[in-house]
């Protein structure tokens, strides 16, 4: 559940970073169909959200082949913790553009999703 609330923070942090400049209310409000440019930070939060969502249905679709086959264990729970943390700390770092943590920081929560797939297959 905190991974869908990660989510769903990201979401709306994404969406309220989208305003000002050429993306006022009325565009925003709208249904979209110029696409207006946006700041680097919002681009970041957009760029972060969309990698969430291409990760999150893998890590929920692990955790949820753990939980029918009754795999859950320590490698399951530490590898959801760890998918969860460093999801939680992704969006600010890649939103502050520091790319050497930024990525140490992914690639943490994949390992995390690998933990829960091998714990899967023990």
């Amino acid at each position: 559940m905190a991974a869908v609330i990660i989510g769903l923070i990201q979401i709306g942090w994404a969406a309220a970073a989208g305003g000002g400049g050429e993306r006022n209310t009325a565009w925003l409000l709208g249904p979209r169909d110029d696409p207006k440019p946006v700041g680097v930070v919002a681009g970041r939060l957009n760029r972060a959200l969309t990698n969430f969502l291409e990760t999150f249905p893998l890590f929920a679709a692990a955790l949820l082949a753990c939980d029918v086959a009754g795999k859950f264990g320590p490698l399951t729970y530490w590898g959801a913790i760890l998918y969860v943390v460093g999801r939680l700390l992704f969006v600010p770092i890649y939103a502050a553009g520091l790319p050497v943590v930024r990525t140490l920081v992914w690639t943490a929560a994949m390992v995390g999703i690998v933990m829960v797939i091998v714990a899967f297959f023990q």
